[in-house]
């Protein structure tokens, strides 16, 4: 579309369904080279991804042409078959229902890109729930402890 220009910059962080540790660290490299691969088929900018045995954090410069739903439900759905398929995991592998998108201003892409990078040395002092309760409150997002983790 012409004279259409947008700055969308997006980080989704979802779970490991049951939060089991299953992304090994064998396979951590191939899943976020796939899961960009994905993004970037789709249009969306890929700038940092970590795999985290039980969860992930993607930041993407997000295109419009496709909602934040979809592109979630792509990158889940595609990535599980993939890995079940081709048997990278010794246990089949789903995601966890729902997510988080936070979205940032241009200015603030280093500071979560750095963030997103050194999710391990962050998870010796945070555990993912923790954390993603965190990101709710800081971005003021209500929400219910009953639905929070599957």
């Amino acid at each position: 579309m012409p004279n259409t220009y947008t700055q969308l910059y997006i980080q989704l962080v979802f779970a490991v369904k049951g939060r089991e540790c299953q992304v090994t660290e064998g396979v951590r490299e191939r899943l976020q080279q796939y899961l960009c691969g994905i993004a970037s088929q789709r249009q969306h900018k890929p700038l940092a991804i970590y795999c985290m045995p039980d969860h992930l954090h993607l930041l993407v410069g997000l295109n419009p042409d496709q909602s934040i739903a979809d592109l979630v439900r792509d990158l889940k759905s595609i990535s599980s078959t993939w890995l079940n398929t081709e048997r990278l995991l010794p246990d089949k592998f789903q995601w966890q229902t729902g997510y988080g998108a936070f979205s940032y201003a241009r200015s603030q892409l280093d500071a979560v890109v750095n963030y997103i990078l050194t999710q391990p040395e962050h998870h010796h002092k945070t555990a993912f729930q923790e954390e993603y309760k965190q990101f709710l409150v800081k971005f003021g997002i209500e929400y219910d402890e009953r639905y929070l983790f599957e």
